[in-house]
Parts: C-alpha cells; sequence; structure tokens
C-alpha cells in the first residue's frame, strides 16, 4: 500500500520524477513549492502536533459494492451509506463510474440518474397513500403569497436570468405526464364506447 501515492499517508510519499522534470513538462506545475506561497505552510512545520494517531485510518467495511471512481486505487477510509445505488438509476449510476472523472459523460450520467432517481420516487409516490404534490411541493403558490413577482424585478438576484425556463423545467414532465395520462384515459374510454 505504500507505493500507492495516497492522501491518507502520515508521510510524505517520494515523487518519481524530479520537481524540475514536472515543471518543464506541466505549465504551473509546482507553483506552491515556495513555503511563503502556501497558506498552510505554519502547520506543515516540523513538530507541530497534527494530533492524528494513525498512519492509515480504519477503513470502513464495504457492505454492497460501492462505486469506484477509475482514478482511484480503492475507497476512501470513511463513505456515504445512505443510499445505495437501486433500480435504473442505480444501474446508470455504476455505469457512470465507467468513464473517468474528466469526461462529460461521467458527469452528464450522474445528472441523469438523479432525475431518473426523482422520478422512480415520484412514481412510487403515487402507489402509496399520500402521493407527491407538485403545486405545494415546489413552492410555486408562495410566489403569490410571499412577494415572488414583487422580488423578480429592481434586485440583482442571480437567477433571473433562468426564470423563464425553471417552470418548464418543473412543471413540464408533469404537464406531460398528465398529457399522457388524459390521452390514455381518452383512448380508453372511446374503445368501451365503440364496444
Amino acid at each position: 500500500m505504500s507505493e500507492i501515492a495516497t492522501p491518507y499517508i502520515a508521510s510524505k510519499t517520494t515523487l518519481k520524477r524530479s520537481a524540475e522534470d514536472l515543471r518543464s513538462q506541466i505549465p504551473g506545475w509546482g507553483a506552491d513549492l515556495d513555503p511563503a506561497d502556501r497558506p498552510s505552510y505554519p502547520r506543515e512545520n516540523p513538530g507541530i502536533e497534527t494530533g492524528a494517531h494513525w498512519d492509515f485510518p480504519e477503513r470502513q467495511p464495504e457492505k454492497w459494492p460501492r462505486e469506484r471512481s477509475v482514478e482511484h486505487a480503492f475507497l476512501p477510509p470513511v463513505f456515504g451509506t445512505s443510499t445505495p445505488p437501486a433500480g435504473v438509476s442505480g444501474a446508470v449510476r455504476k455505469h457512470a463510474y465507467k468513464y473517468s472523472e474528466g469526461r462529460a459523460a461521467h458527469w452528464l450520467l450522474l445528472i441523469a440518474a438523479d432525475r431518473i432517481d426523482a422520478w422512480e420516487h415520484h412514481l412510487r409516490s403515487f402507489a402509496s397513500l399520500r402521493p407527491d404534490n407538485p403545486v405545494t411541493e415546489t413552492g410555486v403558490l408562495s410566489e403569490f403569497s410571499r412577494g415572488g413577482l414583487r422580488s423578480r424585478f429592481g434586485q440583482k438576484r442571480a437567477d433571473v436570468n433562468h426564470q423563464w425556463i425553471d417552470p418548464i423545467i418543473v412543471g413540464g414532465p408533469w404537464a406531460l405526464a398528465a398529457g399522457a395520462l388524459a390521452a390514455v384515459a381518452f383512448r380508453t374510454l372511446r374503445k368501451r364506447r365503440r364496444a
């Protein structure tokens, strides 16, 4: 484990290439080599106690196969366990980790997985006794009762330039789903009338 470069080891690892070689190959490499340029320098002085009582922290057990970045040899010692990947969104998330974090495909798939996960939860809520209510949960009613429209004009708000698309993004999928349900209901009624 000591030959793997990792931030979780107390002792500093040695570089495989010299600083001069790296500086000549990578523009801007080593900009923080001068201690005067590093805000954390006083804490890096030898003899300052960090409080760490381990060389490598105890690893958290994996209860299910975790998504792993292709850039890292192993998971960090501690990681989140609140939401294991499940359903279609989980499959999309697992597929996203086949790509490097430097590629757009990785992040676009993770964003798509979040949207799929939201719709999986919306659909699951319809099977419960308390389905999602897009009118109250999106806060659209507060636009009229809390001065929402008044706060848009004459203010230097960062969200003003994308406000026009917010109702389409939030309400559009609900409107499409309602339209699809209405179309299915209309076709079903027409077939019953003909029969």
